[in-house]
């Protein structure tokens, strides 16, 4: 039993980690419609952000939070006003090939400017793990964990109590109507895109002190982001956080009772079951209404 407690920790807190990686998603998705599949690169890009304040300025990656969450916003909405913005009114592949463009394009300079090596913090207390009623935890985790928390409460209070926020579920609902009731969509598109990305600038932060940067490390975060968000259901933003927490447990068991390197299989085995059998996922609202 006390081995299942600490699977079931371990995974909840993993999940946290997936939790803030796929609300970002979900929020680019759910509100400009668009499936970002440069989406793991913006980690990327954070945590090379991370690492190099980090290296250059002794930066802890907990202090650098902010300044990456800066960079990542302002990536993300130029992405949506000079790429995306002029493909709104194309077929979705089209938008699709550019988001994969774009993620080809930042992999391929990421291995001009820093090589296929491996890219690490020094050592800290993050790394480090604490005891809690006999269970260990580890210490970046469980602030992962409560930043997920905090993340997901601040993005609700944002959306339910600004106009901003009201501004962008209005778009997110129902473009056209929104553009009748005077909401400058267009610039709506851009902050969502930006938050989305920010998103991701604060995964970044948290993940560097406990994983090594290389130019493909978005590929593999990302891939499961997907699978949490289709789970979660693709525009719930609750969705994505409690998908993202199932997925955790899954990974966490499933890599101690069937084998670690089936766990992957496991879960993607889950994506494509909801696919079929459930495809707006757990949480879905369904599709838009315009």
């Amino acid at each position: 039993m006390d081995v299942l407690i600490q699977l079931v920790l371990n995974g909840i807190l993993l999940g946290s980690m997936y939790a803030i990686i796929s609300v970002g998603l979900t929020l680019i998705f759910g509100i400009v419609r668009v499936v970002n599949f440069a989406h793991g690169e913006f980690l990327m890009v954070g945590m090379y952000a991370a690492y190099l304040l980090a290296a250059k300025f002794g930066l802890h990656p907990y202090a650098s939070a902010i300044p990456v969450v800066l960079l990542l916003f302002a990536l993300g909405a130029l992405v949506q006003r000079f790429i995306i913005q002029p493909l709104l009114s194309a077929d979705e592949h089209i938008q699709i090939f550019a988001t994969v463009g774009l993620s080809t394009a930042l992999v391929n300079l990421a291995l001009l400017l820093f090589g296929a090596d491996l890219y690490s913090v020094p050592p800290s207390s993050a790394q480090g793990s604490v005891q809690v009623a006999g269970f260990t935890l580890v210490k970046g985790q469980i602030v992962m964990f409560v930043c997920a928390l905090a993340l997901v409460a601040g993005l609700h209070l944002f959306m339910q109590s600004t106009a901003l926020g009201r501004a962008i579920r209005a778009t997110a609902q129902n473009r056209n109507a929104a553009l009748l009731m005077g909401v400058k969509v267009d610039k709506i598109y851009v902050i969502a895109f930006g938050m989305g990305a920010a998103c991701v600038g604060l995964a970044s932060a948290l993940v560097m002190p406990l994983y090594p940067v290389t130019p493909t490390i978005g590929t593999y975060f990302v891939l499961t982001a997907f699978v949490v968000v289709v789970l979660g259901g693709m525009r719930s933003m609750y969705g994505a956080f409690f998908g993202a927490m199932i997925i955790g447990l899954v990974d966490s068991l499933s890599g101690y009772y069937i084998a670690p390197d089936l766990k992957e299989v496991v879960y993607f085995a889950l994506f494509l079951l909801i696919l079929i059998f459930k495809p707006t996922g757990l949480f879905g609202l369904g599709r838009g209404t315009e």
